[in-house]
């Protein structure tokens, strides 16, 4: 049988840390452009409670987020053992495309996936570069897209990336822009034959809800109220998500993992998005509870938006390439485990992989 496998992977971690005090400094709003009554000491107390972020990546002025891009993909290639000129496809997730400093516009043409296979310096006419936006489930949704140009028989190696330099869309007014950061992560996808049931791309469940969901995340303007000009800031309506994911992710990866046939004993990590670290917890608790397991196992999810923050779609990507190299502590695979990816974002989309390690 033919699987989709992981051959290799690279991560772009921008060197950057901005650590939760460079923040003291700032003067925040709420929702409602008034000036927040806690002070900026304890507005962040509360917020490293909630999210567990205490520092986070933001990329230098001279790199753009296909800069990142590219980066991460020089190493996935490497790991890979692929030749470049062999890739069939490259997929690119993002959100913002190439924003540049004191810019409030996107620059989108070319598009991401053009100027990587450009600065890769990859030349076979035949590979196809495109984009793909679809929230921080992008990168992800990469790979489910990549899985069905491969069982059609149109591709047999994809680039997957995604990067994002979320620090050039914040609102510095805005205490939600604490949670946001800067990476790229990547893995190169290939159709192989594989002797073994459990190993590659299992199964697949996505689910997207465009109601009144589409505008939990959005660009918006400042909440200063004095901040003059047209720019538009990254916003989010942070308890609606929180609330739709706890309602739907769970669901949506039990889903998944039934798709595959193992069951949730066999499961030996979940990559989850790295969104926030108390809502991260709460979905895995509750899919574990769609079982009648009360509580998850210990280590079954690694973590590391304690000091990455979110980078959107460069997130999964990022930490499963931690975990491969075994960079994270205490945390390793082994062929053959069991992992679910899983993702929730901007649409409001949500999707989940069930894959055997190779």
């Amino acid at each position: 049988m033919y699987r989709s496998i992981i051959a290799g992977s690279g991560a772009c971690i921008p060197e950057n840390i901005i650590r939760n005090s460079d923040f003291l400094s700032h003067r925040f709003y709420t929702q409602n452009s008034v000036p927040e009554e806690n002070t900026p000491a304890r507005v962040i107390e509360k917020f490293a409670k909630i999210t567990g972020i205490f520092e986070r990546r933001y990329a230098g002025e001279e790199l753009s987020a296909s800069d990142l891009a590219a980066k991460a993909a020089a190493k996935a290639i490497s790991d890979s053992g692929i030749g470049k000129e062999w890739l069939d496809q490259i997929i690119v997730a993002h959100n913002f495309g190439d924003m540049k400093n004191g810019v409030s516009s996107p620059d989108l043409v070319p598009s991401l996936a053009s100027r990587v296979k450009r600065l890769l310096g990859i030349s076979n006419p035949s590979c196809v570069p495109y984009d793909l936006v679809f929230g921080c489930p992008g990168w992800l949704q990469g790979m489910i897209h990549a899985d069905a140009f491969f069982k059609a028989g149109i591709a047999k190696t994809a680039l997957i990336i995604g990067a994002d330099t979320l620090s050039r869309v914040l609102d510095p007014r805005d205490r939600d822009s604490m949670i946001f950061s800067d990476g790229a992560g990547a893995i190169v996808l290939s159709y192989e034959e594989v002797n073994e049931h459990a190993l590659g791309l299992l199964s697949a469940t996505v689910r997207s809800d465009c109601g009144e969901e589409t505008d939990y995340i959005h660009l918006g303007s400042s909440l200063c109220p004095e901040k003059p000009g047209h720019a538009r800031y990254l916003k989010m309506k942070g308890r609606k998500v929180y609330e739709y994911a706890l309602r739907h992710v769970p669901l949506a990866m039990k889903e998944c993992l039934d798709k595959s046939g193992y069951s949730i004993e066999s499961l030996k990590a979940i990559f989850i998005h790295q969104a926030n670290e108390k809502m991260d917890e709460a979905i895995v608790k509750a899919f574990y509870g769609l079982y009648g397991i009360a509580e998850p196992p210990e280590n079954i999810m690694p973590m590391c938006i304690q000091w990455l923050g979110n980078s959107s779609v460069a997130t999964i990507p990022t930490l499963f390439d931690l975990v491969r190299r075994s960079a994270l502590g205490g945390y390793e695979l082994k062929r053959g485990d069991l992992v679910l990816f899983a993702s929730v974002g901007a649409g409001m989309n949500i999707n989940a992989v069930c894959y055997g390690y190779h």
